[in-house]
């Protein structure tokens, strides 16, 4: 989830505000990165996606609830067309964007998930080229071409490796980063009014009542009842890869700006990679790091260009 949509211009930064600024984009580009890991962990458990991101809202929506309080309590209240508006951004943004990808965590790995989420800046300037007519130039048809030669490169790999259903799986995902690029479209001339902190807090509860909702309509009180170890998951995947990273990168964007804040979150990626070999076993070949040096290359393109 990063929160970029407060760029602002960038003047001369003290080098020690710039290392801390950089090791907090890192974190919480590591932190986000690790839910896709954590998830893997909790279907071992035999839970499914419905199951897994309600737990997920229910750890993490106290803590967005009372920001939003405190929000409504201090500011002036929002016109209703910007109320439906923060209801639609959650719905998509959110709810369905974490939905669909931990659907998809269930077919193919954390490498190939995180890869093909990673892809979120170039599904926004395609966006924007076919809808909004923008020019795109050279250097960013390179960078498509980059990353999307990166993802298939991998995604290639996952088929030959025996992913049965790499293929339901990808598009899943692939729907996750799509959902995801609209809703940084939509948000951007609203977070410049109500601000960062309160859009995000407010989509967010939206996303947890609608996944929780969710999980009531489709699922029996009694699923709520499940080994130890899978609250402890949730505990980690609500707390430590949900609210931190949202905070740790909003943070980082305002010390740091967005610009430098996205290329440090480069990282995610990579860390995904070595953590699913680290805890899942999952296996690292050169085809794998092949292919995550193209998307890489190919974001780094992006985010260079004025």
């Amino acid at each position: 989830m990063n929160e970029n949509a407060t760029a602002s211009g960038q003047h001369t930064i003290p080098r020690p505000a710039l290392v801390a600024g950089l090791a907090i984009a890192i974190g919480g580009a590591v932190l986000f990165s690790t839910k896709a890991v954590v998830a893997k962990l909790l279907y071992r458990y035999h839970i499914d996606a419905v199951t897994l991101i309600a737990f997920r809202m229910l750890f993490s929506f106290p803590f967005f609830l009372a920001i939003a309080v405190w929000k409504m309590c201090t500011e002036a209240p929002l016109p209703v067309i910007d109320r439906w508006r923060i209801l639609g951004l959650g719905l998509i943004g959110y709810y369905l964007s974490s939905f669909l990808d931990f659907l998809g965590l269930q077919y193919i790995s954390v490498g190939l998930e995180r890869l093909i989420l990673f892809l979120t800046p170039t599904f926004v300037l395609l966006i924007t080229s076919l809808f909004l007519k923008r020019h795109i130039s050279r250097i960013e048809w390179a960078a498509l071409a980059a990353s999307y030669c990166g993802i298939i490169l991998v995604f290639v790999h996952d088929l030959q490796g025996g992913a049965g259903n790499a293929v339901i799986g990808s598009l899943l995902v692939l729907g996750s980063a799509i959902s995801y690029a609209l809703y940084l479209l939509f948000c951007g001339e609203l977070v410049k009014r109500i601000g960062t902190l309160r859009l995000v807090s407010y989509a967010m509860c939206v996303s947890s009542v609608a996944c929780i909702a969710q999980f009531f309509l489709l699922r029996p009180a009694s699923m709520l009842v499940q080994p130890m170890p899978v609250y402890w998951l949730s505990l980690v995947n609500g707390i430590f890869c949900t609210i931190f990273p949202v905070f740790m990168t909003m943070y980082a964007v305002r010390r740091i700006g967005a610009a430098t804040a996205s290329q440090a979150g480069m990282v995610g990626p990579v860390s995904t990679l070595f953590l699913g070999a680290l805890i899942l076993g999952e296996p690292i070949t050169a085809v794998q790091l092949a292919g995550t040096g193209m998307v890489l290359s190919g974001i780094y393109m992006l985010s260079m260009k004025k």
